[in-house]
């Protein structure tokens, strides 16, 4: 599968926003904000969760929640604050949040087929 990257407005609690190149990652469960980008918007930690990464070490992050907006939607999503060299990640519960899902095939973000049982 290709590389997908896209562009997004990451947004803290005080209003203050910053514009971020995320990787998409369907196989990451939460999205990931760089040190820089969380600080920027004054994302404060509200838990610490244990991640396994692709090569089945466990890390310990911090994660908050920010307002997201990407060219196909916006929303409130969970967020890893990152650490220096963490590369920013659009994952799996964000993609939900805002009802996307990735084309593997054409390396784009499309709707979601919503079920509603």
């Amino acid at each position: 599968m290709g590389i997908t990257y896209i562009e997004g407005i990451a947004t803290g609690p005080t209003g203050k926003h910053v514009s971020v190149r995320f990787l998409v990652d369907s196989g990451a469960t939460y999205t990931l904000l760089g040190e820089s980008d969380w600080r920027q918007i004054e994302l404060q930690p509200k838990r610490s969760l244990i991640f396994t990464l692709a090569d089945g070490t466990t890390v310990e992050r911090q994660v908050s929640e920010c307002h997201l907006s990407l060219p196909q939607g916006e929303g409130h999503s969970p967020v890893i604050l990152g650490q220096p060299g963490d590369e920013p990640l659009l994952g799996a519960v964000t993609l939900e949040v805002l009802g996307l899902v990735l084309n593997p095939f054409q390396r784009t973000l499309q709707p979601m087929r919503m079920l509603l049982i």
